[in-house]
């Protein structure tokens, strides 16, 4: 099993990340909130969660132990995949992710791509004894340059959404707010999609 994978950044998206180590790049998928800690960084120590099928072995990557353990806690929920747990950690920083299974906030899981209400109501009944109540401040995400259009539409398209229907949101987005950054843009276009 991996625990984390330290190297090199030699690529990096929203939704992934390549690491290099020891002559070997390593595919990891993120989700937004590690993306912002990694962004503008040259190197990496990131902590891994290993999905291992018949069909696919794929590495998942947390830039702290708060997030990989939110992970690891979304999926031992029945219902809930490695795909689906990331697109919650995209959309709710993990205290946040946190604070809504505590207060058994329904609407706020259920605002997330892919979680219906009965999911959400598992994964309070499931969770709730299990996490914490410790609340830190949200993330501040930092502003992105002019390639955050691309950005935002690369990460949503790996996320599944169809491309026409991610332009046009992320368009009406931008055209709404441009200091929009790459955080904010794909959070605002998934409740939007």
């Amino acid at each position: 099993m991996i625990d984390y994978i330290s190297g090199t950044i030699t690529g990096l998206s929203p939704a992934h990340v390549t690491v290099e180590t020891n002559g070997v790049g390593y595919f990891i998928n993120i989700s937004l909130n590690s993306f912002s800690k990694l962004e503008n960084r040259n190197s990496c120590k990131i902590l891994i969660h290993e999905v291992i099928r018949e069909d696919s072995h794929q590495l998942f990557g947390f830039a702290d132990e708060e997030e990989r353990e939110i992970f690891r806690l979304l999926i031992s929920v029945s219902g809930i995949g490695a795909n689906t747990a990331r697109m919650v950690l995209s959309s709710l920083s993990p205290s946040e992710v946190r604070k809504a299974i505590v207060e058994a906030n329904v609407n706020t899981l259920k605002s997330i791509k892919g979680i219906g209400l009965k999911t959400a109501q598992r994964i309070i009944v499931d969770l709730k004894d299990k996490v914490g109540k410790q609340a830190s401040a949200a993330e501040i995400f930092a502003a992105e340059d002019n390639t955050k259009k691309e950005e935002a539409l690369s990460a949503l398209v790996m996320l599944g959404f169809a491309r026409s229907a991610v332009i046009k949101v992320v368009d009406r987005l931008l055209s709404e707010n441009k200091s929009l950054s790459v955080e904010e843009l794909i959070k605002k276009a998934l409740k939007n999609l």
